[in-house]
């Protein structure tokens, strides 16, 4: 894949090595309302867990939850997370060398979350929040990811346009989103499987394999 004009990247599970804790986090939740969810669909449908969409996510794959039910879930997981684990959360090793070649060689790039602002400045260390040319979250857009409007708003705010750019995800929302938007997707192996990720224009296996593809 050649270089592009700015390389827009995911947070959680692709700059920071979080999704192991955000599942312990949600099951531990789900558990205290007596549901028992695979991890397996936590991953899957990460980044696309809505209050509208939950009832029958869930229902689909064998547990009973109203809205109202899994907002409050929502809410304890929010909390079990902050109070457990958001400590723990650390970036992958190789994210601020990769930030820092970009920068380096010039290109812009951009921090594309289904999170809001107040988790983004609680988790991610202010010097890696500066490599960034660009900060859009799920509280920035009228619709998170699955849909294209991150991306949008994050190519817009580059002064790029779509088929300039690159992102970087981890999971089918974030791949679908960034497809939606009229990039091209390279997806990360460090939550799901090859044949979870592939609506994206190419799999790596890891940072260090992203890191050799950015700079070919």
């Amino acid at each position: 894949m050649k270089r592009q004009g700015a390389y827009l990247f995911d947070m959680d599970g692709v700059v920071l090595n979080s999704m192991p804790y955000h599942v312990r986090a949600w099951q531990e939740a789900f558990m205290e309302f007596g549901l028992n969810v695979p991890e397996r669909i936590l991953y899957l449908y990460e980044g696309a867990i809505e209050p509208d969409t939950a009832a029958r996510l869930f229902c689909k794959n064998g547990c009973k939850i109203s809205e109202k039910e899994f907002e409050a879930i929502l809410e304890r997981q929010k909390e079990i997370f902050k109070t457990c684990y958001r400590s723990k959360i650390r970036p992958f090793p190789e994210i601020p060398q990769i930030l820092l070649r970009l920068r380096e060689r010039g290109v812009p790039t951009a921090l594309v979350t289904s999170s809001h602002s107040d988790i983004l400045s609680s988790i991610l260390p202010p010097q890696l929040l500066d490599l960034f040319s660009c900060l859009v979250t799920g509280d920035s857009v009228s619709r998170r990811k699955p849909h294209p409007d991150p991306y949008l708003k994050a190519v817009t705010t580059l002064g790029q346009g779509p088929d300039e750019c690159i992102a970087i995800e981890n999971a089918p929302a974030g791949i679908e989103s960034a497809k939606k938007a009229g990039l091209k997707c390279i997806a990360l192996k460090t939550t799901l499987e090859d044949q979870d990720l592939k609506g994206a224009d190419l799999i790596v296996n890891d940072h260090r394999e992203l890191m050799d593809v950015i700079n070919s």
